[in-house]
């Protein structure tokens, strides 16, 4: 249901911080990036059949995460206009190690739309290349799965029984890396 009132209610800033900006729009309270334009998530499958996934640590959550490989697009000065595509195969390279031959759109659609503004693109890495050991840059805490296609539920389902939390996008990807790709 679309508030046609919120159209022209001017929007507040009610809080900003270094990476995000707390807004209010009519009765609506949301969050929106700062200085970025979107955010990228990965699905890569690798010759061998593995899906590649990320787990780190989350502070707003308390726990590990098990993700996709993801990231901010147009977030480091001087490539504000960095290329949603570009953006994941960095990411991708960052996080796990691996460097994609081709990414391939999947899909685009907001990540939390009643608490944020971020859209987040889906996209599909091929012909990956292990080029480094992945885990993040500087401050990132990533460790890195590679897990058969054949097992990905039942491993994820043992994760969650450890405590980790795993983020829903990770169903989403694993449609795209199975029967989607079909």
């Amino acid at each position: 249901m679309h508030d046609a009132d919120s159209d022209a209610q001017e929007t507040t800033i009610l809080a900003s911080g270094k990476f995000l900006r707390l807004l209010r729009r009519g009765r609506w309270e949301y969050a929106e990036r700062v200085n970025a334009s979107g955010a990228a998530a990965i699905v890569a499958v690798t010759g061998d059949g593995k899906l590649l996934l990320v787990e780190q640590p989350r502070e707003p959550l308390g726990c590990s995460v098990i993700e996709l490989p993801a990231g901010l697009v147009g977030d480091d000065p001087g490539q504000e206009d960095e290329g949603m595509g570009v953006a994941a195969g960095r990411e991708l390279e960052e996080e796990t190690g691996y460097r994609p031959a081709k990414v391939e759109f999947l899909t685009r659609g907001p990540s939390s739309p009643g608490m944020s503004s971020e859209r987040l693109a889906l996209f599909r890495a091929t012909g990956l290349t292990k080029v480094g050991p992945g885990g993040g840059v500087e401050h990132e805490q990533i460790t890195v799965h590679e897990v058969a296609l054949a097992d990905v539920e039942g491993w994820l389902r043992a994760r969650a029984a450890e405590g980790a939390e795993i983020d829903v996008k990770v169903w989403a990807g694993l449609y795209f890396a199975t029967a989607g790709a079909q």
